[in-house]
């Protein structure tokens, strides 16, 4: 297919979290905040003159110093942040908001209040509690952690606007980014899709890291580019695959997994358009806020979620998922340490296999696992067992 007229310039964007984009909306007077989890929701973070950037690490090399203060049972995510924090890469931030979703990203936003590793007179990381089960009183609690922690001290610190007026023009410019993606996504179901797994993520990817606004006409343009595009006249890919598991932010492993043959059609992780790029429906007569932290709870995957229905949720999105977009197997991944989806990948992988009949490749990984020749070698070995599946099936049905 012919490469989009973008995507060299959505691939710098991710190069550096101080992109481009980010540093023109700053010249213009706006204010970057950094954030790390669904659980803090997006919106919320580009009202008035506010716009949110989900923090990554890109070209992580030695996280030695971190894991000095984190010690290496850290999950590599949370001390490359704070590696890359040390290195004076989060300067730019006017604001972290962190959650206490998980130990670890809880000690990273520690470090980053501790290590002192922004200077701006008015720069403040907050600490957000997060609930394991979806209740009423757990929402009370929800919506207040957000409104005082967050939203006011907005207001306080910088005189940003958080009315409901406010947050609910927020929503809607974050429902026209979540349209678009989820319109390229949708593509993806095609047999011979117009787009691979690697653009798609790539585009993901800049929708949380860059300025709405800014990012938005060259989503715009990419979606009518890719709604025109060509396919390949032969699909180039071997078999289809669902991932689902935690963090990935980077790219490079979607393109090593389509290297080994598999195209990804679907993206049900940390980062990924499920959840995150679902439109948020407010009704005109109800809080906002509250609306937007009762979505966030509904429609969350993350392993924190203990309580049973939460748990069939995530085995029922993932097949639902991978049935959908006509995979032919699911890769769960889980980043090494990470305590939430270690177990959930350690059970669930058989169960899916087990009670719902897909084959499954279970992965621990490393934070930068784009070039990793172990991964590599058991994709293929993966994508060569859906291939002999495949054959065995279609044997069965002519004979």
């Amino acid at each position: 297919m012919k490469d989009l007229k973008h995507l060299i310039f959505f691939e710098n964007l991710l190069e550096n979290a101080d992109n481009e984009l980010v540093r023109q909306a700053q010249a213009e007077g706006d204010l970057a905040l950094g954030y790390t989890c669904y659980h803090v929701p997006e919106c919320l973070l580009n009202v008035d003159k506010c716009f949110s950037v989900r923090l990554r690490a890109p070209n992580t090399g030695s996280i030695d110093i971190a894991t000095y203060y984190m010690s290496n049972y850290t999950c590599e995510y949370a001390r490359a942040l704070v590696e890359r924090g040390i290195e004076g890469g989060y300067q730019f931030l006017d604001a972290m908001i962190g959650v206490d979703a998980c130990s670890m990203m809880n000690r990273a936003m520690e470090h980053f209040e501790i290590l002192k590793i922004n200077d701006k007179p008015n720069f403040f990381v907050t600490h957000c509690d997060i609930p394991f089960k979806v209740t009423d009183y757990t929402l009370d609690s929800y919506v207040k952690q957000m409104r005082l922690r967050v939203l006011d001290v907005l207001t306080e610190k910088y005189g940003v606007d958080t009315s409901d007026a406010a947050i609910r023009k927020a929503v809607a410019e974050h429902n026209e980014v979540c349209a678009i993606l989820t319109e390229i996504g949708e593509l993806r179901k095609q047999l011979n899709p117009v787009v691979t797994g690697y653009e798609f993520h790539v585009l993901n990817l800049v929708s949380y890291t860059c300025p709405k606004r800014l990012i938005l006409p060259y989503l715009r343009e990419t979606l009518e580019e890719i709604k025109a595009r060509e396919p390949d006249e032969k699909n180039p890919y071997r078999a289809r695959v669902a991932i689902v598991g935690s963090e990935i932010d980077d790219p490079s492993l979607t393109k090593l997994i389509e290297g080994c043959g598999a195209l990804v059609v679907s993206d049900r992780y940390c980062f990924g358009s499920t959840p995150g790029r679902e439109i948020i429906e407010l009704k005109d007569d109800e809080d906002a806020l509250r609306q937007i932290c009762l979505h966030v709870m509904q429609h969350s995957e993350c392993a924190r979620y203990i309580a049973d229905e939460k748990v069939l949720q995530r085995r029922e999105t993932a097949d639902r998922l991978a049935k959908e977009f006509k995979a032919e197997g699911i890769i769960y991944e889980q980043m090494k340490y990470c305590d939430y989806w270690g177990f959930e990948r350690a059970l669930v992988s058989h169960i899916m296999h087990d009670e719902y009949g897909w084959p499954v490749l279970s992965v621990d990984r490393l934070y930068n696992n784009g070039n990793s020749g172990q991964l590599r070698t058991r994709v293929q070995a993966f994508v060569e067992s859906l291939e002999i599946k495949r054959i065995h099936k279609e044997a069965e049905k002519n004979g």
